[in-house]
């Protein structure tokens, strides 16, 4: 008959049996398998089988399956529950299908301890193995079996028996049932198939059932179904199982049959005995339980399962007397995969379910049966499976909750099936990857096992968004509900339970899937009320009320469960993952903010933007059906609410006694409190795993229960104006029981956190290595711990079981009730400590937590726990307990920092790494100020990142904080985050003055300080904030700390090329500027000419700034000093920028020193040999107040002195230098007084003209200026000479004498490429450019025409002189009557070069040209020649040209042309003489 069941338990996956490699051995082939022809009756495998072998103490736990896929692949995995689970299994490879059916037993053959397991199997052809194994770990890949190492047998002794039905064994004997109803019993001990006892028949005629071979003659025997070898009072019984219902027990000592009997008198038809088991009853030894299945084939999954008892005694001979009294258990839904009788319990599992029988209960109570939820049903939950509109409502409730534009809507959903995805028990290793691989994402073993939490969501992301077609919420969330479904069912193919697991010796029970392992656990009181499985369960949780009505009370609490379950059925599942999610994703989304908005849906719908979101992603007419679907459904819970809150209410009286049971069930969801006294080290076992995968469960449960309680109070406050609650009463829900739920949320949720987030994966380099006070655990045990640090399975809770709580040790696999009681001890440990004492708040514990996850390298789940803490210490009430709680506040703070610096370490940049560091700022300046931090801190292991100070906790408030600001301000130092180190530095500071009255300070205060406002001008430096660099110099009132800082200021600025905030008058130098100056001055002479900025420059520009004319011009002068010197090592290509550097250091000086009073506009020599040379000493002149102090020989001797007329000739020799420098042309000068006159000749053959004649008019004087002169323009006429024209030369010339800059700074590495400046200013022609000079300095020399004309003749005395060199010498005009006279470039000078060159009609014509003029003046003009001496003629000249005409014609040259030249001469001249006669006379008439 069908009985009544309440929920009892859940299915708990054992983690990492999920990712099992298998090591494969291949039995060979062999005559017995090959020559077995037998029909194999009905044997192949309609679904998957696996069961379990317990051997030893503490046990070692065998699984084997056989998988329908892979018929012939036997699967053994060995775990034990105090060790970790394996990581690799054995797969044995048979030549053929195996039978269902395997076992392992204890090898107790002679030499076994090398093998000491053997191994029952059966072929389908009914060859019969039995495999000598070693510890499944042993095996590795390259293992193989050996042929001792197996023993193979025909199990067909005849050729006309019937075909294998059914096979047991125990360790060394192996009974087979065949379908002609005989049974068979080997004695594998012997090994010998032909040795006598071998084999052995059972058969009812004991005389021929001894018989080798002979078959029975009796009547006929229905086929075997089952058989079951037990062990009663040391007699060992064979169970068989007849097809027809006939139940035979045999003794195996003897091979006698003991027992027959017929369950069924005339078996119904279609009705088929399949299976039997057989158990213990404990309260009983003489009782034997059994249970019989019986299928129904007319109706698929109907079946039956008779429970029988049979009574031994003992005696004689040994007798069994069955109990008329059955029971019988309909099953009508779901085939039964395994059934197991325990000592008084059947387990009954099925493809929906496990269920617990009791077997011998009275008062009717055996009809309640107790089911176990498998994993399934929990990952279709998970999966939003189960629900239709599951996965739709965390769409439409995200889009609620979320204030964000809809493009965060879509991160959202993705990021709570993320969550869920990796969930523990959601996440199959096998089953992401053939998901994946489904979507196209093919990932060798290598490459996934590489994968860790993060690189799992990428690959899960990369397939989202390669299936979203658009990229709207909708299109996600469809992508999403395509994936989880492909991921659902194939996690149901993945692990389809195979058999049950049971420990007779603990009631262990577990579940042996496809590709996992599982155990069950029981239900925690809450879980039976919330699941609403029985009334009973209702009894239990108010029996503990402090109540004397607690039926009534009782009553109200199932009402309010119902209320809870109406609102938490209205929202869905997916308003608890958008609650967690909110609690994961702050400050994002607060979870403050989320029940409002909830809430908001309840009671109005959905606002108009989310009903313009459904038009715009589904559609109009669909947006409208589900808006119309969503309004009804939600009148409909609006009014079974208030209906529910008013039967409530009517039900209580009042709502003071509703609020009294909602608090009294609130208190049942409090963790409960358990002292732990245990002080060894946990072990990563199979029972930690359960434990935090139990308590995972357990933890979600209870926060979603808090939650649901959350929401209807709040329900209830938004209505109470409905329901008719006071202000008291809304007063009270506010302020009492919402804060409780509150805490009980965040309690369940951290331990929920734990027990699910996967631990972070380590980094090379990370904090714990940096930092000297965070060292990871160097326990040899543990290292292997790194290996599982960022895998899924490996969470968070691991590492606190491990590292802080040994938690229950079991030798055994736990049973339900251990599991649970485990969960409780863990949940105890995580919330309130190892003794269970009543902190002031949970939180305190929070700090034991956090250090021994720093101790891994946790920081993310330290820096979310510890902020989680730190928010709910801001309200008044917690914030006032810890303040005042012995400073474990300040420990909590000083924590929440180290992990934000950790943070900051691991790939942030940006302004996320600027957030860190500022929440970890703010974490480090409220941990110093709260009470009691001193104590707290000091009491800190290595592992908190605190470095023991050395002095007495007894301190005050400001020498503590003077050494925990330095403290920080190292920490900061050392991970290079300077700005928040200089805020320590500043803050320490502060404290110093205050400090020193304590005593506890071992130095000065200035000694304190002046260390301090290094630090500062440390970090302000590297900060390149060179203003408060600078100020911190000068508040530093140390003055040997402020000297080496200023010293590296300069150094500093030097090097990264911000020398000249110096000289911009941006910085104050308050009484520092003369050792700024000193500094400088220090830096320069230390530093390379080359360097970039000069020091030299940098101190004329500091010099000219402060308004010190003449040691800027000094600096810089020495800086030109300085290029002269080592300007000679250069190269030549560098040389001429070296030049033009000199230049620009001259000028500036010269510049400077015009600023200052001529009588003070000198400056000192440099010191340098080679300057002084350059300069003679002289008498100092300085007057007695800028004389510099001094005594010895130094300060007595004379020194040489610079003025600016100095400066000039330096400048202008150097000019000459650089400009033939330019033209490749080397040349220096030692002196500058005189330099040699070889320069001048240069700059001629360079055609550097214009330096030339400024060098010449710079250096000489009188007569030795116009002999350079005259030198120059002689070098030039004879570049005018075509066939004298000199080869060297291009005819360029410099514009001025006005200091120029070079090309940027002097290039060190570089060679120039800067051509010649252009010389020419008037044309390219020679001629044009000696007559622009001639025409320029023929005033400072008036003789340099003849030189040029003389010069020109010399060379060739048949050139034709230029017009404009002709005119030159003609400069009072031929018609002024005044003759041939003038300066000394006149027109005699021109007819005495013709006459001495021979150029006589030249000259004839100049001399005609002039008297002609002389005889025809005007009237008017004709006065001024008749005075006295107004007209001059070269008469010796004329009377010296008439000889030469003479000679020429007498010597026979040019005879016709001298006769011609004398006849013109001849009448030139007596016309003039004639008319110096007649003005001669007119003279004296006018006289007389």
């Amino acid at each position: 008959m069908e009985s009544r069941s309440c929920l009892a338990g859940m299915e708990v996956p054992i983690t990492g049996s999920d990712s099992l490699k298998f090591v494969q051995l291949t039995l060979p082939s062999s005559s017995s398998s090959s020559s077995s022809s037998s029909p194999t009756g009905s044997t192949h495998l309609t679904r998957d089988v696996g069961s379990c072998s317990i051997i030893g103490n503490p046990p070692s736990y065998f699984t084997w399956k056989i998988c329908r896929s892979q018929p012939n692949v036997l699967e053994i995995i060995e775990f034990c529950g105090h060790k970790e689970f394996p990581k690799t299994g054995l797969q044995i490879i048979f030549p053929e299908a195996l039978f269902p059916f395997a076992m392992i037993c204890k090898n107790e053959m002679a030499f076994s301890s090398v093998k000491p397991y053997l191994l029952h199997a059966m072929t389908v052809s009914g060859v019969a193995y039995l495999i000598k194994l070693e510890n499944i770990s042993n095996y590795v890949s390259s293992s193989h079996l050996q042929s001792d190492d197996f023993f193979e047998f025909n199990a067909l002794t005849h050729p006309h028996q019937g075909a294998t039905t059914a096979v047991a064994g125990i360790a060394e004997l192996m009974v087979v049932g065949r379908s002609d109803g005989s049974v068979g019993c080997f004695q594998l001990g012997i090994l010998d198939q032909r040795a006598p006892g071998f084999v052995q028949e059972l058969r009812d005629d004991a005389g021929l059932g001894r018989l080798w071979g002979v078959l029975s003659r009796g009547r006929s025997i229905a086929a075997v179904q089952d058989l079951v070898i037990s062990e009663f009072h040391q007699k060992k019984l064979l169970f068989v199982l007849h097809s027809d219902g006939s139940l035979r027990v045999w003794d195996l000592s003897n091979c006698s049959r003991i027992f027959s009997h017929s369950l069924s008198g005339s078996p119904s038809a279609g009705s088929t005995f399949a299976k039997i088991w057989v158990g213990n009853d404990h309260n009983n030894a003489d009782a034997i339980p059994l249970a019989v299945l019986q299928k129904d084939d007319s109706e698929v999954g109907t079946a039956v399962i008779s429970l029988y008892s049979l009574y031994f005694s003992t005696g004689d001979r040994i007798n069994l007397l069955l109990d008329p009294s059955t029971k019988s258990i309909l099953l009508e839904e779901g085939d039964v995969i395994d059934v197991k009788l325990t000592p008084n319990k059947l387990w009954i599992l099925r493809e929906n379910g496990l269920v617990m029988k009791g077997l011998f209960c009275q008062d009717g109570k055996e009809e309640l049966a107790y089911c176990y939820t498998l994993q399934d049903a929990f990952v279709a939950e998970q999966l939003f499976q189960g629900s239709e509109n599951s996965s739709d409502d965390l769409l439409w409730l995200s889009h609620t909750v979320l204030s964000s534009p809809k493009d965060q809507i879509s991160p959202f959903v993705s990021s709570v099936f993320l969550r869920r995805l990796l969930l523990p028990g959601v996440y199959h290793r096998n089953v992401l990857r053939v998901t994946l691989r489904d979507f196209s994402k093919h990932l060798n073993d290598s490459e996934f096992d590489s994968l860790t939490v993060d690189g799992l969501k990428n690959e899960i992301l990369s397939v989202i968004q390669h299936e979203v077609g658009a990229d709207s919420p909708i299109s996600v969330l469809q992508s999403w509900k395509t994936f989880c479904t492909c991921y659902f069912n194939n996690w149901c193919r993945t692990n389809v339970a195979c058999g049950l697991l049971i420990d007779s010796a603990t009631e262990a029970v577990g579940v042996i899937r496809k590709s996992s392992v599982s155990m069950c656990r029981s239900l925690e009181d809450i879980e039976l009320l919330v699941f609403g499985s029985s009334e009973e369960h209702g009894n239990i949780v108010c029996s503990r009320f402090d109540s004397s009505d607690s039926d009534l009370e009782r009553e109200i609490l199932l009402d309010i469960l119902q209320c809870v379950g109406n609102l938490s059925q209205q929202l869905s599942k997916a308003a608890p993952a958008i609650f967690y999610e909110s609690l994961l994703r702050t400050p994002n989304l607060s979870s403050e903010e989320v029940i409002p908005r909830l809430l908001k849906n309840l009671e109005s719908g959905y606002s108009s933007s989310m009903e313009a979101f459904h038009v715009s992603e589904l559609g109009t007419d669909v947006a409208l059906d589900k808006e119309i679907s969503y309004h009804k459904r939600l009148r409909k819970f609006s009014v079974d609410m208030f209906l529910s809150l008013h039967n409530l209410r009517n039900r209580a009286t009042r709502w003071g006694r509703v609020l009294h049971v909602i608090e009294s069930y609130l208190k049942f969801l409090v963790p409960r409190k358990y002292e732990h006294n245990l002080d060894s080290d946990g072990l990563f076992t199979v029972s930690t795993a359960l434990t935090v995968h139990a308590t995972s469960q357990v933890a979600k449960v209870m926060f979603e229960s808090a939650l649901d309680v959350h929401l209807l109070l709040s329900y209830m406050v938004n209505s109470s104006s409905q329901i008719g609650m006071s202000e008291d009463e809304v007063s009270r829900v506010k302020l009492e029981l919402v804060p409780m739920i509150q805490e009980v949320l965040a309690e369940w949720h951290i331990i929920h956190f734990f027990s699910t987030t996967p631990s972070d994966s380590p980094l090379l380099e990370d904090f714990s290595s940096q930092l000297s006070s965070l060292q990871l655990d160097g326990n040899v045990d543990r290292r292997s711990w790194n290996e599982k640090l960022g895998k899924s399975e490996f969470t968070l809770a691991f590492i606190l079981l491990l590292g802080g709580h040994s938690g229950l040790s079991f030798g055994h696999l736990p049973d339900p009730n251990s599991l649970s009681n485990s969960v409780q001890e863990f949940s105890s440990w995580i919330i309130w400590g190892r003794t269970g004492a009543e902190p002031s708040v949970f939180f305190s514990h929070s700090i034991g937590l956090a250090l021994i996850l720093l101790r891994h390298g946790q920081y993310d789940a330290v820096e979310y726990v510890l902020s989680l803490v730190d928010a709910y210490s801001r309200e008044e009430k917690i914030c006032q307990s810890l303040q005042s709680d012995g400073g474990e506040w300040s420990t909590l703070l000083h924590l929440l920092g180290c992990c934000s610096i950790a943070q900051s370490q691991r790939g942030l940049h940006g302004t996320m790494k600027e957030r860190k560091i500022s929440e970890a700022v703010r974490c480090f300046f409220r941990a110093a100020c709260v009470e009691g931090a001193a104590k707290a801190l000091q009491s800190l292991p290595n592992e908190a990142g605190w470095v023991h100070l050395g002095f007495s906790q007894q301190v005050s408030p400001a020498a503590w904080k003077l050494h925990y600001y330095q403290w920080a301000m190292q920490i900061f130092e050392q991970h290079n985050m300077r700005e928040a180190a200089c805020q320590f530095a500043l803050a320490a500071l502060e404290q110093v003055d205050e400090a020193l009255g304590s005593g506890v300070l071992d130095e000065s205060a200035t000694a304190v300080k002046g260390r301090l406002w290094a630090n500062v001008f440390k970090f302000t430096l590297d900060l390149n904030y060179y203003y408060d660099a600078y100020c911190a110099i000068i508040s530093n009132p140390d003055e040997e700390s402020k000297t080496i800082c200023l010293r590296r200021f300069i150094i500093v600025l030097y090097e990264r090329g911000a020398a000249k905030i110096l000289c911009d008058g941006q910085l104050p130098f308050i009484g520092l500027s003369e050792k700024v100056e000193r500094e400088l001055a220090w830096k320069a002479e230390r530093s390379d000419v080359s360097a970039k900025p000069n020091p030299f420059k940098l101190l004329y520009a500091f010099a000219m700034q402060r308004h010190n004319w003449r040691r800027a011009a000094s600096y810089i002068y020495l800086y030109s000093a300085q290029l002269r010197i080592h300007g000679a090592m250069r190269d030549p290509q560098r040389r001429s920028f070296i030049l033009q550097e000199r230049l620009n250091g001259l000028s500036a000086a010269i510049n400077a020193l015009q600023l200052v009073h001529p009588a003070y506009a000198w400056i000192d020599a440099p010191l340098d040999e080679t300057c002084s040379n350059m300069y003679p000493s002289k008498k100092a002149r300085i007057t007695i107040e800028e004389q510099s102090p001094g005594n010895g020989a130094e300060s007595q001797r004379q020194r040489s002195y610079v003025d600016v007329e100095k400066l000039e000739n330096e400048f202008i020799l150097t000019s000459a230098e650089h400009l033939l420098s330019l033209a490749n042309v080397a040349w220096t000068f030692a002196r500058i007084e005189a330099p040699p006159t070889d320069v001048i000749d240069l700059l001629a053959e360079s055609n550097l003209y214009d330096m030339a004649f400024t060098v010449i008019l710079k250096f000489w004087k009188g007569s030795a200026l116009n002999r350079e002169l005259e030198r120059v323009f002689a070098a030039m006429s004879m570049k005018c000479c075509p066939k004298k024209a000199p080869s060297v030369g291009n005819g360029q010339r410099m514009h001025s004498l006005l200091l120029t800059s070079s090309q940027d700074e002097i290039v060190v590495h570089e060679s120039s490429n800067v051509g010649l400046p252009g010389q020419e200013s008037a044309g390219s022609s020679h001629w044009e450019t000696l007559e622009l000079y001639l025409e320029k300095y023929k005033k400072f020399h008036a003789k340099l025409p003849v030189v040029v004309a003389d010069t020109l003749l010399a060379a060739d005395p048949q050139i034709e002189l230029p017009l404009w060199l002709v005119q030159m010498f003609k400069g009072v005009p031929a018609k002024s009557g005044g003759g041939m006279a003038g300066s000394e470039s006149n027109p005699a000078s021109l007819f005495r070069l013709y006459i001495d060159y021979g150029r006589y009609t030249e000259a004839t014509n100049l001399l005609l040209e002039y008297i002609e003029s002389f005889a025809s003046l005007r009237p008017a003009d004709i006065i001024r020649r008749k005075k006295p001496f107004a007209v001059w003629f070269p008469y010796s000249l004329i009377e010296r040209l008439w000889c030469q005409l003479q000679q020429s014609i007498k010597l026979g040259h040019m005879v016709d042309q001298s006769e011609k030249l004398k006849k013109l001469l001849q009448g030139a001249l007596m016309n003039h003489l004639h008319q110096l006669n007649v003005d001669s006379d007119d003279v004296m008439s006018s006289v007389s």
